[in-house]
């Protein structure tokens, strides 16, 4: 199996793992807040990366990855801005209406492209902004019911989208420039993101629903799909860094945007949640803008494969033979060294 081969197949691994256990979570935790009134969220997080890192540690002391330190100041504030952007994003559900806040997720989207296009100078062809505005008028039209707006609650999303999206850039960005893997990074920023929700958790939780976590009654039931949750968002944190380092921030929108739809079907069909042909309709769109986002990053990673392909003869016929190479105008001759034309790769078009 060639590198290609196997990247694809791990990137479609990344990918399967991130769906199976988002949506697995979200039923979970729709059980945990709705039926039992665990309404908890931002501590309840707090409390998935605990066990994340836990898990992790006990990984490391298996010897099943290893630890590799990097510049300590990139990933406190790494973890500690992924922590924040949480309980943001928490807070803009607090005090906006639910159409309003599925609004500001949709917003991520397009606030990545203009940040990689603006700061990373990174290329979205016309074909890929076509199928991403079409795949957010079709989330837009099955889960955007109503939009109220406030002064604080407009600028909580605003900033739960900057941090959001600065986050997940962040995520790409790091692991390729310190070169760590997804498992090196959650483990070494895992801390940083459990403390800052640790702290600010129960002010936030207590801020928006009147109750305190401590003094909740804690049953059984409540304490069985606390533990539950916590195992699942192991693998939830562990294909998020995963899938964002295979791809890129705004492949990993794409991904939660199809997971939102697959929770509103499972949703439909195992809790009997209401459902309206908007649904269904907003459904369809989305999944066509989805076929066509992979279709069209398919097509340009050819594309950029055969520019590649092409340009390769050209570095060889300049490494064998320089003083033709300059006579022709192909290539650059510094202190009796041929360099080759250097092209950029977009990790996004692998998706």
């Amino acid at each position: 199996m060639s590198e290609g081969q196997r990247f694809q197949l791990g990137t479609i691994g990344a990918l399967s793992l991130s769906v199976v256990s988002s949506v697995s979570i979200v039923i979970c935790n729709k059980a945990l807040i709705s039926s039992l009134g665990f309404t908890f969220a931002t501590t309840l997080t707090s409390w998935h990366l605990l066990v994340t890192f836990c898990s992790l540690h006990v990984a490391l002391w298996m010897k099943l990855f290893e630890h590799k330190p990097f510049d300590p100041r990139a990933v406190m504030g790494f973890g500690i801005l992924n922590g924040i952007s949480i309980g943001l994003l928490n807070l803009s559900l607090g005090f906006n209406s639910v159409g309003f806040y599925q609004m500001t997720k949709l917003a991520i989207i397009p606030c990545t492209v203009l940040l990689e296009t603006i700061f990373f100078r990174k290329q979205f062809s016309r074909s890929i902004q076509f199928s991403l505005a079409i795949l957010l008028v079709g989330v837009g039209i099955a889960t955007v019911t109503d939009l109220q707006l406030n002064v604080l609650g407009s600028v909580m999303s605003l900033l739960a989208v900057i941090t959001t999206c600065v986050a997940q850039i962040m995520t790409n960005t790091i692991q390729k420039k310190f070169k760590v893997s997804s498992t090196q990074l959650l483990y070494q920023s895992c801390p940083y993101q459990a403390m800052t929700l640790f702290i600010v958790g129960p002010f936030l939780d207590g801020l928006l629903t009147n109750q305190n976590v401590f003094a909740f009654k804690y049953t059984p039931q409540v304490l069985f799909f606390i533990v539950l949750s916590c195992l699942i968002s192991v693998s939830v944190n562990f294909s998020t860094f995963l899938v964002i380092g295979k791809t890129s921030p705004v492949t990993y929108q794409v991904l939660g945007h199809l997971k939102t739809c697959l929770v509103l079907a499972f949703g439909y069909v195992l809790l009997h949640d209401p459902f309206s042909w908007r649904n269904i309709l907003g459904i369809l769109i989305a999944v066509v803008g989805m076929v066509l986002y992979s279709y069209c990053c398919t097509l340009d990673g050819q594309q950029k494969a055969n520019e590649a392909a092409t340009q390769l003869p050209q570095v060889k016929e300049s490494e064998s033979d320089p003083l033709i190479s300059v006579e022709k105008g192909t290539g650059i001759i510094n202190d009796g060294v041929a360099k080759a034309p250097v092209w950029n790769s977009n990790k996004d078009l692998h998706a």
